[in-house]
Order: structure tokens, then sequence, then C-alpha cells
């Protein structure tokens, strides 16, 4: 080798350097934020069913691997149907009093919870979509041992919305699905969102699996609603997205309608972004999703 050629290894080596720091640190970061421990600060001004003026109950339950999850009963005695919401990253179920207490209107019982890690919920670990199953499961656990006969339905919304699937998938006794704004694939969504940063996207993407895989206990490979949407037929599934999506870009949408069986029905707001659909038109969210529970209590009973 010249002493050129040293010469100029000594400019690019440290180019390099700096380049495979930045992607680990990049990687480190996504790993971090989509299931690192979030900082929670107590916060007594905050909404709750008072505002929408709903008669509610403060409940607990525990999951499989023992986290104690908080929540909210909104009562229907005259009904044995439950609808169950699950938030999106680390909401609250305070993010879902609007469209729980519609339904509450409707006729429902309603159940709201707390993810792990979020709320008032323990703390423990967290994911995209993998841990939070537990948590779904045993909101449905409780739902049954409350109410003999519980016709259940799941609504999600973006996270949220790819637990009620995978959940749903494997869980017959749920009646109908709601999923509002869901990835196809976990890897997918992530890789969006590296794009978006206009960082490397395949190694950095690689990099946060194999942390995600390290420090909290998951791989993407794991979280495919995908591959599962299609076990939910024959109970209805409503799958709801926004065309301006910049966070799950409405591919993902037409992906999960392709790969669903019937009954299925595919909803796409035109200008409107992630998990916005709501916000367009509260009366006709409200109404059309009702409707679509009640029409799917009503084919199975």
């Amino acid at each position: 080798m010249t002493g050129r050629s040293y010469k100029s290894l000594r400019y690019v080596l440290p180019g390099i350097g700096a380049l495979l720091a930045g992607m680990v640190g990049a990687a480190a970061y996504t790993a971090h934020y989509l299931s690192g421990r979030q900082r929670r600060i107590a916060n007594d001004y905050t909404f709750s069913p008072w505002e929408v003026q709903v008669e509610y109950e403060p409940i607990s339950f525990v999951t499989e691997d023992g986290v104690t999850i908080r929540g909210w009963w909104f009562a229907r005695p005259e009904t044995s149907r439950v609808i169950i919401g699950c938030t999106g990253h680390r909401g609250t179920k305070t993010d879902l009093l609007g469209i729980g207490s519609g339904l509450w209107r409707a006729g429902n019982n309603v159940l709201l919870f707390d993810y792990r890690g979020c709320g008032e919920s323990d703390h423990a670990l967290q994911s995209l979509a993998h841990h939070e199953r537990r948590d779904a499961r045993a909101a449905i656990d409780y739902a049954q041992q409350r109410i003999d006969g519980a016709e259940i339905g799941l609504l999600g919304y973006s996270m949220g919305a790819a637990v009620a699937i995978q959940v749903a998938a494997d869980d017959p006794s749920i009646r109908v699905v709601v999923a509002d704004s869901s990835f196809a694939t976990m890897r997918d969504v992530v890789a969006a969102g590296i794009r978006r940063r206009r960082l490397p996207t395949r190694p950095v993407l690689d990099l946060t699996d194999a942390l995600t895989r390290l420090r909290y206990g998951y791989r993407f490979q794991a979280v495919r609603p995908l591959d599962v949407v299609g076990k939910i037929a024959p109970r209805p599934l409503l799958i709801i997205h926004g065309a301006a999506d910049a966070i799950t870009p409405v591919i993902h949408a037409r992906q999960l309608y392709e790969a669903a069986g019937e009954p299925k029905e595919l909803w796409i707001l035109e200008d409107t972004p992630h998990c916005g659909g709501y916000f367009v038109d509260r009366p006709l969210y409200v109404r059309r999703v009702a409707e679509f529970f009640a029409r799917a209590f009503e084919a199975v009973e």
C-alpha cells in the first residue's frame, strides 16, 4: 500500500466509524422508543368519563405474567355485548373517551384500559404489539368473568389495532373486530419511520431488530398481523385507515384487507392522517362503527 493510500485511510476510516456509530445510535434510539420504559409523571389534571357524562367503574385485572392492568368499565346491564378498546402505542384510556362513550350510548358495555407501563397500569416490559397482547387477553378474561356469555368485540387504534387483530385471530370467542390504522407488519412500519428520518433503512432496521431482541425480548418477526388476519373469518372485520397516514402508510390497510377473509369491509378516509378518522366527522364515525358492531353481533346471535 502506498503512502498516499495510508493518508486516504486516515481520512476515510474516521468517517466510516462515525457513520457506524450514528447508525447504532439511531437503532438504539428507535428500539428504546418502540419498547423502552417511559418516564411517567403523576397527573391528576386529565380527563375522565365524567367529562363525557358516562357512569363508570374503575376496574383492575391481572395478566398471565402478573401485571396489574387498570381501566374503566362503562356498564349496560341490559346487554351481554362488550366492546373492548385498545389504544395506540404509549396511549392511555383517556384517548378513547370519545368513541368509548359513543359506543356506550349505542347500547354496549365498554371496557377501556391502560397497557402495561402506560397510564395507571403497572410498570412492565413494553413493546410494539407483542407484550401488550397479554393485556388485551386479560381484558377479555375480565369481561367474560364479569358477564356470563359475554359477546365481545375488539376496537383498536394503530398498535392497538394490530393487537386486536392478533388476539382475535387466536381467540374464537371474539365476535367482531374493528381495526383503525393498523400496520400489516412491524418490520414494514418501523422501516417507514426510518425512511421518514432519511436514515439508511436496511442497516438501521436490522440493528434495531437485533437490539429489540436483546433488550426487550422479541423480534420484529413476532408481530405480523398480516400473517394471521385471515384467521378472523368468518367473523366480521372492519378495517379503517386514513389515505394521508404518514406513520402507517395506507398500503398496510390494503394488504390486511386483501389477506382477510369474508365478511370484511374497508373504509379509507381521504385526506386523513394517522388515527384521524374519528376527528374528521365524529357523528359519522361513531355511527358507522356502532352500526358495524350492531350488525356483527346480530349476525352471530
